[in-house]
């Protein structure tokens, strides 16, 4: 009879077996070096854009031609002489500054369509109708009729650039109130929340990320608008912003400077999206766990 049986399972002696050191596994294990620098995502986007510089400087070189395409070295080096002479500072202010009230415009408008789209069956049709009406026209279309309304001047600009933003924002904003859930509406309801104080605590933060891309979208939208109208006819108040500061160079065949000012849209246009908009996002969207 076995040792099993002859003892009962109660008294089953238990089997022990050591394990050696060599045999644990690591629970944690530290990352190398070529992972941790992988993992930031800041260093991975400089290093395509230090690709980007490489090809650039290498196909100027074989090209060999600076009136038609200038190498990475010589646009840094006009960038930098403009940048001491204050010139780009001076032209990418005036730009930024139309930028800034066409943007804040647009934004306002496009809350306004979409608090009334909210409110009631009409306003959504409103909104809707709207949308499909204006936002397949392009903005810089809209230029001749703006010189003919509001003159050669900044008001002309604005205006492309309200165009160029409100549609975006407001397709987008409305869009990501109609996504929330009716479970929200009805807790806000259930507090007392009604119309603008239900629209402010309950529907923004709820459709926030698709407001964001909005925003983001608006933004792009209303640079490029701005530089296409500058190039156009440019002056504003009597000077003009970097697409008129790119025309001028254009006409007098400075193409280093050309591409000195291309490079200053394409550095602003860097700078907004990944300082200005990728700390709302955290500060918001990541931080209230709506993103990872």
């Amino acid at each position: 009879m076995s040792t099993v049986s002859t003892l009962g399972l109660d008294q089953r002696p238990d089997i022990v077996r050591e394990t050696s050191a060599s045999g644990a596994v690591a629970v944690e294990q530290r990352l190398s070096l070529p992972e941790l620098l992988y993992r930031q995502g800041w260093l991975r986007k400089c290093a395509v854009l230090a690709a980007l510089a490489i090809l650039w400087e290498v196909y100027g070189r074989w090209l060999d031609n600076p009136l038609l395409f200038p190498t990475f070295g010589a646009t840094v080096e006009a960038f930098g002489s403009a940048i001491l002479s204050g010139e780009i500072p001076r032209k990418a202010l005036i730009s930024l500054e139309t930028l800034a009230i066409g943007y804040g415009i647009g934004i306002g408008l496009a809350a306004l369509l979409t608090t009334i789209a909210i409110g009631s069956r009409i306003g959504t049709d409103l909104l809707e109708t709207l949308t499909a009406m204006f936002n397949p026209l392009p903005a810089i279309a809209l230029l001749p009729l703006a010189l003919i309304w509001f003159g050669l001047g900044q008001g002309s600009v604005v205006f492309v650039l309200v165009h160029s933003v409100l549609w975006a924002i407001a397709l987008n904003t409305h869009a990501g109130f109609r996504s929330v859930s009716n479970t929200l509406r009805m807790v806000g309801l259930n507090y007392g929340l009604r119309n603008l104080s239900l629209v402010r605590a309950i529907l923004i933060p709820a459709a926030f990320p698709s407001i964001l891309t909005g925003l983001k979208v608006g933004w792009a939208f209303a640079w490029r608008t701005l530089i296409a109208a500058e190039l156009v006819f440019g002056v504003s108040s009597g000077s003009g912003g970097l697409g008129w500061y790119i025309f001028e160079n254009r006409n007098a065949l400075e193409t280093t400077n050309v591409f000195a000012g291309l490079f200053t849209v394409i550095l602003i246009g860097l700078f907004v999206e990944n300082v200005i908009f990728a700390n709302i996002e955290k500060r918001t969207i990541r931080r209230w766990g709506m993103q990872h």
